[in-house]
């Protein structure tokens, strides 16, 4: 799935997440010094994460794009400073040339909330050899959740996501380099989100790694809310553990989350109570 060798996903990893932006939904602004997001990356190696994935530009619900070169000027020294301190390190991005960017850099993998929706972004990963994720969303990040609609929210991402993987495969990027992700919360009513979780069977019986980012998100928060009352983002570690548990259980091999020591707990733990069988299943198919 990586570039310059190969991560296994026999057992699950955790992805961690360092945004490099003012106005992400929980940690905006947080890590918008190079050298704290840098530290930032390396705690969560330290802490368990298997990949640091850098972002840019927020896709919070609401958000707007920024341009190339604000988003490289982001990114870079971090995506340098994590290579230097030899951390596998994914590129969160849609833009291919900001892509290009950072695998010159080094970096091992892109994750495209966008799928591919950059006519160059399927080029640059397969000329580089790099991994690449490509996540469902509907519409765009300043409009998707201005009443998302779906005849068959599970049906329909999966179609969509099996027709970007083969667009990036028909592009010469290597099968076992393609990740999928639902893209929970990206376009998604409450209900979608829950239909998609309690479905992921329909992504994980497929032949590529599936990917999940619940951490924090909105619909916790809505289900916290009627035990808890409203909760701010940093509030819901607890809520994203039993997303991480759920997706481990149905065969998820990365989870994409904030806390990492957690995350990573609760997905080894999880993953020593699933079924023997489950796990020679996921070992062929990885």
């Amino acid at each position: 799935m990586i570039r310059d060798g190969e991560l296994s996903l026999a057992s699950p990893v955790v992805m961690g997440i360092v945004n490099v932006t003012p106005d992400s939904f929980s940690d905006g602004g947080d890590l918008m010094d190079p050298a704290v997001a840098v530290a930032a990356g390396v705690a969560m190696v330290r802490d368990g994460a298997a990949v640091v994935d850098v972002g840019g530009e927020s896709t919070r619900p609401g958000s707007e794009p920024v341009s190339v070169d604000e988003e490289l000027a982001r990114v870079l020294p971090v995506v340098s400073g994590l290579l230097d301190r030899g951390v596998v390190v994914s590129i969160d991005t849609k833009k291919a040339a900001v892509a290009s960017r950072c695998i010159a850099a080094g970096a091992h993998v892109v994750n495209d909330v966008s799928a591919l929706s950059d006519p160059e972004m399927a080029a640059v990963c397969a000329e580089a050899g790099v991994g690449v994720i490509v996540m469902h969303m509907l519409g765009r990040p300043a409009t998707m959740q201005q009443d998302p609609t779906y005849r068959d929210v599970v049906g329909e991402v999966t179609e969509f996501l099996d027709s970007r993987a083969e667009r990036a495969i028909a592009a010469g990027v290597a099968p076992g380099a393609v990740a999928i992700d639902p893209g929970i919360g990206f376009g998604k009513t409450f209900e979608h989100n829950l239909e998609l979780m309690s479905h992921l069977e329909a992504f994980t019986n497929g032949p590529y790694p599936v990917v999940l980012g619940t951490s924090r998100k909105g619909f916790l928060g809505t289900i916290l809310e009627r035990t808890r009352g409203a909760t701010a983002a940093k509030e819901r570690d607890g809520a994203t553990a039993a997303t991480v548990a759920l997706g481990v259980a149905y065969g998820v091999s990365v989870l994409r989350v904030h806390n990492v020591r957690l995350g990573a707990d609760v997905a080894a733990t999880a993953n020593a109570m699933v079924p023997l069988e489950a796990h020679e299943q996921e070992t062929n198919r990885t």
